[in-house]
């Protein structure tokens, strides 16, 4: 979950390194470094902290390399500290690395490396790296080779030795002005124009530089210099690969005005919904989905559906699972991606699989995805990300078209992944015949209305941000819901978990009495959301409980309540109960956003949090 940056060129390498690591913050900011070669001698910068403290330190504005690597760490081997920091040397100062992943054998390895008279200076599992290739190196340094080769056969034979997964960069004073990057399970890019070339462990960090990227698949490795890049296997065997150009606007990955990405990213939902919706739905035609091939043969065949994935991806999946269940009658179980292989799924070629992550490089969501194919069944990867690491390995790939996402709490990726699974419900029940047609049209109608839905509901947020300043003291608060309110409650609960730190809790609203109204006192904050007109009147007497032991309550409706007696109601647009998540959660991305700015957080990198969770 860290951010790494690689640049060699004709310009300074520093500022640019930084440049890199700001725009990949939100993958870590315990800690960050850069290691450059000046004067034939490798230099390393880092420190704990953010990655502007880079800039404060002695000798930064002196650096002249006109390439060099970076690293912000998101703290998994070693309290964050200038010494766990990124880059990492050899005992020697022969190689620098900086690395993405999770090394897990790296005790043995440590331990061999010991043995062989190396010595470690931090307690990180990256520092094995380095060293390792310094002792290939050792191994094969009086072969028939170039420098260069000798240290590609070096790291090549490292990484072989390694158990986990990563995305590497090296730099040497023995092959100036060169960059050697390997990739296994962890992301990384290149980004390639005239006369430079630049790393990165996501596509958004490199918008400004470049719209052409080369995209690693795993055990692959690459030498780049400013005017050249040489793709290799694991057998040393150079080939070609395709460039891919990206259309996302580097505009896109700015905050535009707004005071955080966050508050930004829920003022963009109508604009990405419309894009995921795309060319896909329109009134009295078919859905359609470019990517997809799937028969009425074999979808008749299917007995199940997984949908696997985490966090909020996880909870757009249960609004999915509502959709897909009441369009389409197949059974549809949702997993979290983290449990789902170790506990023998039942899978088999009637099984369709479908895999949930916006950025496309969710370890545990590969993982899983990758034990589904194994076992027959035909997967589906719904992903934010082109080209990212679950697109290459699913059958079929659906992309959400959100646009780059920053703030580490996912707000836009989840409504456009709940209307991309309405989509694909509809494809689904076109197929099957499953639904009326005039269920369809009308479900239709709706998902194409929710952009100026959303924009009628921001017009106004006066009455969440008064919510918010008179309970964002509070330690514990309460979601409820019935229904498909109850995935949203859940929702709700995440985003303000994540950005406030306030523990907060979501019960479907039935079982309230079952065990969670003892927690309730008086004064103490509970939300609710009431969509489904079958079920308001239910929801209404928990409600009730509740005030009658104390609590405040905040309701986000679209129902007409003739009476109540609830503290406050947020009314939002009325639409099918089915995608109701789309509206009734932005409320409450609003209400997690405000709590947080109220409490004088930073909303966008909340504490002990990264974007791209690429370890398991």
């Amino acid at each position: 979950m860290c951010g790494i940056i690689g640049y060699v060129g004709n310009e300074k390498a520093n500022n640019i390194l930084i440049d890199g690591l700001l725009a990949l913050e939100y993958r870590g900011y315990d800690s960050a470094g850069i290691a450059t070669l000046e004067n034939g001698i490798i230099s390393v910068m880092k420190d704990k902290g953010r990655v502007k403290n880079i800039l404060d330190l002695d000798g930064f504005d002196d650096l002249e390399s006109t390439y060099g690597i970076a690293h912000t760490r998101w703290a998994t081997h070693g309290k964050p500290c200038k010494e766990n920091s990124h880059p990492h040397c050899d005992n020697s100062k022969t190689f620098s690395v900086v690395h993405n992943g999770i090394i897990e054998n790296y005790n043995e390895l440590r331990n061999f490396l010991t043995d062989n008279g190396y010595t470690f200076y931090s307690e990180t599992d990256t520092e094995v790296i380095p060293n390792l290739i310094h002792y290939y190196y050792n191994q094969n340094k009086n072969e028939n080779l170039s420098v260069e080769d000798k240290i590609l056969k070096a790291t090549i034979s490292a990484t072989k030795d390694l158990k986990g997964s990563y995305a590497i960069e090296v730099i040497s004073p023995l092959i100036p002005n060169t960059i050697i990057v390997a990739r296994k399970d962890s992301p990384l890019v290149i980004g390639t124009k005239e006369g430079a070339n630049h790393v990165a462990s996501d596509i958004p960090a490199l918008l400004r530089y470049t719209r052409d990227f080369y995209l690693l698949d795993d055990n692959e490795f690459a030498v780049i210099t400013k005017d050249d890049i040489k793709f290799y296997n694991q057998n040393m065997e150079n080939y070609k690969k395709d460039i891919k150009n990206i259309e996302w606007d580097a505009a896109a990955a700015e905050k535009n005005g707004f005071e955080d990405f966050m508050l930004k990213e829920i003022y963009e939902q109508p604009n990405s919904i419309r894009e995921t919706i795309g060319s896909r739905l329109k009134l009295n035609e078919k859905c359609s989905f470019d990517s997809l091939n799937l028969s009425k043969e074999y979808l008749s065949t299917i007995n199940k559906i997984y949908i696997v994935a985490c966090g909020t991806a996880m909870h757009a999946g249960l609004v999915g699972k509502n959709i897909i269940e009441k369009l389409c009658n197949i059974p549809t179980i949702v997993d979290i991606a983290s449990e789902f292989r170790y506990r023998d799924p039942i899978i088999d070629e009637k099984t369709l699989c479908i895999y949930v992550s916006q950025s496309g490089e969710t370890a545990d969501t590969i993982a899983a995805l990758k034990l589904a194919k194994s076992k027959g069944a035909k997967t589906i990867a719904i992903s934010n990300v082109i080209g990212s690491s679950i697109t290459r390995e699913a059958d079929y790939t659906v992309y959400t078209h959100a646009g780059p996402e920053i703030a580490v709490a996912s707000t836009k990726a989840y409504t456009s992944q709940v209307v991309l699974f309405a989509i694909l419900g509809l494809y689904f029940a076109e197929i099957l015949g499953s639904s009326d047609i005039s269920t369809l049209e009308n479900l239709k109608k709706d998902i194409l209305d929710l952009p100026s839905k959303i924009n009628e509901l921001l017009e106004d947020t006066s009455l969440i941000k008064e919510f918010a300043d008179k309970f964002y003291k509070e330690k514990d608060m309460f979601f409820l819901g019935r229904g498909v309110d109850y995935t949203v409650a859940l929702e709700g609960s995440l985003k303000l978990k994540e950005i406030s730190y306030i523990h907060s809790e979501a019960y479907a609203s039935g079982e309230l009495k079952h065990g969670p109204i003892a927690l309730i006192e008086d004064g103490i904050a509970v939300i609710s959301i009431l969509t489904d007109e079958d079920l308001v009147k239910k929801s209404i007497s928990n409600i009730q409980e509740v005030i009658t032991r104390g609590a405040k309550t905040l309701v986000i409706t679209n129902q007409n309540l003739d009476y109540n007696n609830f503290d406050y109601i947020i009314n939002i647009p009325s639409t099918n109960p089915l995608i109701s998540p789309i509206l009734s959660v932005v409320p409450l991305q609003l209400l997690a956003y405000y709590i947080s700015k109220d409490k004088g957080l930073d909303v966008d990198k909340p504490r002990n949090l990264a974007k791209s969770v690429t370890v398991e």
